[in-house]
């Protein structure tokens, strides 16, 4: 395999929960083969990532550096990273009408249900975004234990989609 990593953007709404956890996971443990991005097709104005989300992440000893809700226009500029494979992580993102991405990466949908939504307790919230980022780590361990072949443009987008089934 080259040296490049593969750019995985990951989508949902509002960028703040499930997109957010996926970027920071994969980044931490993508060992240099993959660099990951997150964004959301509309952030709130002054979105935030989730208190939570970040309380999860620093307590699995995930980086939260860096980490901030933006828009996917940021990357459908001429100047941004080229993806090479855009998946959404919410219903909501899945639904919606994408913008034209640079380069046509392969594409996906992780379905995870939203853990911002969980009525409770500040625990039983807090262990909803846990259960949230464990099945998000479970996924991304699969994709990250891929042997270079099976991350190259053509079977990508089958490998990513095929991931979607796993439980």
């Amino acid at each position: 395999m080259n040296e490049k990593p593969v750019n995985v953007l990951f989508l949902c709404t509002h960028n703040s929960a499930r997109s957010i956890i996926a970027e920071a996971v994969l980044n931490h443990i993508g060992r240099g083969r993959f660099r990951a991005f997150s964004a959301g097709s509309s952030p709130r104005e002054n979105q935030q990532p989730h208190s939570f989300a970040f309380q999860v992440l620093t307590s699995a000893g995930v980086s939260i550096d860096g980490l901030y809700s933006k828009s996917w226009a940021e990357f459908g500029r001429p100047d941004s990273p080229k993806m090479d494979l855009v998946i959404t992580v919410c219903d909501n993102a899945a639904g919606e009408v994408c913008p034209f991405w640079p380069g046509q990466p392969a594409t996906a949908h992780w379905g995870y249900a939203d853990p911002s939504e969980v009525d409770g307790t500040d625990e039983q919230k807090l262990d909803a975004f846990r259960r949230t980022m464990h099945e998000i780590k479970r996924r991304l361990d699969s994709l990250v234990s891929l042997p270079a072949d099976r991350l190259q443009k053509l079977t990508l987008q089958q490998t990513a989609r095929d991931l979607s089934k796993m439980l």
